[in-house]
Parts: C-alpha cells; structure tokens; sequence
C-alpha cells in the first residue's frame, strides 16, 4: 500500500469527505476583452492576451478596440481571429 493510498484511507476515517465533494463555482474573468464587438474576458487563466496597438488596428480598425496601458487586452476568441488574419499576410 502507498501513500496515496494510505492518506484516502485515513482521510475517510476523519470525516472528511463532505469537503471534498462540493462543485467548485464557475470563475469570474476580472480584465474584459479590449475590443468593443467581444463579451469575453481577457484575464490570463482564461487564455487571453495582449496585442499591440498597431496589431489590433490591422483587423478591428481604429475605433474597434480599448486599449490598456498601450497595449490591447484580448480574449483568447479574438486573439485566435488576429492570429488567422495576420498568418495570411506573412509572406516569406
């Protein structure tokens, strides 16, 4: 018998087990989407990232975006849609 073994056995035995079986609730994102169409969220858990300004007017145009700190904050939704646009205009 492990440890790993050992330790569910005695947690058992101690009552624990209510604890372990709540659901975790769903996160909140805190940073929104910096551009203006997206709903998302742009906090780093959920994936998102951060463009420059000169990259978010490439696809979203001037005034389709928010930007923070000069820099865009994107969801990872919109980052993959600039991601797809801009693969096409790299030419080597």
């Amino acid at each position: 018998m492990g440890f790993k073994a050992k330790a569910r056995k005695h947690k058992s035995d101690s009552g624990d087990t209510a604890e372990s079986t709540t659901k975790k609730s769903k996160k909140e994102g805190e940073i929104p989407c910096g551009i203006n169409t997206c709903d998302g969220f742009a906090d780093k858990s959920f994936g998102g990232r951060s463009l420059s300004i000169d990259n978010a007017v490439d696809v979203w145009g001037d005034s389709g975006y928010t930007q923070r700190k000069g820099r865009v904050r994107v969801c990872k939704s919109c980052y993959r849609k600039w991601k797809k646009d801009s693969k096409a205009e790299d030419s080597y």
